[in-house]
């Protein structure tokens, strides 16, 4: 079995090219590749629960279920992933999850031509939608530093969040018109074609991973998971970061789970408003993307981190004091400063990973983070429930969102605050 090495080429790392990374033809098919993906992925998170809601007549808890089913791989099979990723080349395993992919959601619209769909089937899709995105997203992150020099990674990684970020504004209403038009289950054909498109962009790119001289030592998968659980949880720097996202994407999904009753309950706006302000709020991560690269370097890296979280966290206690006439435009506000903080903070966090970590070891660093900071989204959404449920909306929000205000204040724990940048490499004896 071969591995990466720790670094690409020396050349690449001395001389990156000029004109931006879009000038490179290997990133300019990756990037395009994900802005598909992104894209149809966006188009399918409104589009399976309308099949579920218009095609089946499928209860609210069996909706709530397709959300669980997305997002349950992270914690059955993310350790396991990474371990996965970093014994296996990565491209050709980006190609095959997207084939796999292509092929689940291709099923839908099919079995609903056929009138043989049920709410089973698409809690399968579901469920094998979200292994593939846990395999794919670690596996891409991996193999990022693969295809651009280290100097341009800042841009690159901003490039795919900021797409990211435009996708997720224009994929919904994209999908409520396709639905309008040709029907829910069809409109997931444009996620089969977005899969398509993604692997063949990526077979067509010419950059091969550089491997190791020799085979790799004999390892159990449950040691290589370990392995990169010790790594993460012994690091500082990592070991902060890691609980950050755990407590702030917490309750990121709390106040998310009851926005949308809040907006139209207690603010009173109609659902065509509700999509024209989510739409605005959303704006906020493309706006992180572009700024990501010009805060790091102005700022440093380590303090544009601190900014970006503990300055626009708080931003969420905005939400609740949303009313009508000109207060609607706070709830905008605070979407805007939320989504460009957190989307610039994670361009940067994702920069400092794939140059800090090992190599041998960044797949299962990347994904144990990922299952420390995605696993307390399913119990955020339920303790957003049901503090609406129990308070009333508008009490409710005030809660989630200081508890959110507060949660920055955890990366003043670690060793961030004493460095204006963040380090290309752990230190012997720790920080």
């Amino acid at each position: 079995m071969t591995g990466v090495v720790t670094a690409p080429a020396p050349t690449r790392e001395r001389l990156p090219r000029r004109g931006g990374v879009l000038r490179q033809r290997d990133f300019r098919l990756f990037w395009m590749g994900q802005a598909a993906s992104s894209f149809g992925s966006s188009v399918t998170s409104v589009a399976l629960p309308l099949v579920a809601v218009a095609t089946l007549k499928a209860s609210t808890f069996q909706v709530a279920l397709l959300t669980a089913a997305s997002w349950l791989p992270w914690l059955v099979v993310g350790l396991p992933a990474g371990a996965w990723v970093d014994r296996l080349p990565r491209r050709p395993m980006m190609v095959a999850c997207d084939l796999v992919a292509a092929a689940l959601f291709l099923s839908v619209p099919v079995a609903a031509a056929l009138g043989v769909l049920t709410i089973g089937q698409l809690l399968v899709v579901a469920l094998g939608g979200g292994a593939v995105k846990v395999f794919f997203q670690t596996a891409y992150q991996v193999y990022l530093p693969a295809l651009l020099a280290r100097p341009d990674l800042p841009e690159g990684n901003a490039k795919l969040q900021g797409t990211e970020s435009v996708a997720q504004v224009a994929g919904p209403g994209a999908a409520g018109l396709l639905t309008q038009l040709i029907g829910a289950a069809t409109a997931l054909l444009v996620d089969v074609v977005s899969f398509v498109g993604s692997a063949v962009c990526l077979l067509m790119i010419r950059t091969r991973e550089p491997r190791t001289d020799g085979p790799r030592p004999a390892t159990s998968l449950r040691r290589e998971i370990a392995e990169g659980v010790r790594f993460t949880f012994g690091d500082p720097y990592l070991r902060v970061l890691s609980l950050f996202g755990a407590l702030s994407n917490l309750g990121l999904i709390a106040y998310q789970a009851i926005l949308v009753v809040f907006l139209i309950r207690e603010v009173g706006v109609g659902p065509g408003t509700v999509g024209v302000l989510t739409a605005g709020m959303s704006m906020g991560g493309v706006l992180g993307a572009a700024v990501a690269g010009r805060l790091g370097r102005r700022l440093g890296s380590a303090r544009a981190l601190l900014v970006c979280n503990i300055g626009a966290l708080p931003a969420g206690l905005l939400i609740p004091l949303t009313g009508t006439g000109p207060r609607l435009a706070l709830v905008v506000v605070a979407g805007v400063l939320i989504g460009a903080g957190v989307v610039a903070g994670n361009v940067i966090k994702g920069v400092f990973r794939q140059t800090y970590v090992p190599r041998q070891l960044l797949g299962r660093v990347m994904v144990t983070m990922q299952v420390v900071n995605l696993g307390p989204m399913p119990l955020g959404a339920v303790v957003g429930g049901t503090l609406g449920a129990t308070l009333g909306v508008r009490p409710a929000m005030w809660v989630i969102t200081g508890y959110l205000a507060l949660t920055g204040l955890v990366l003043l724990i670690g060793p961030l605050p004493r460095r204006r940048d963040l380090p290309d490499r752990p230190a012997p004896d720790g920080d």
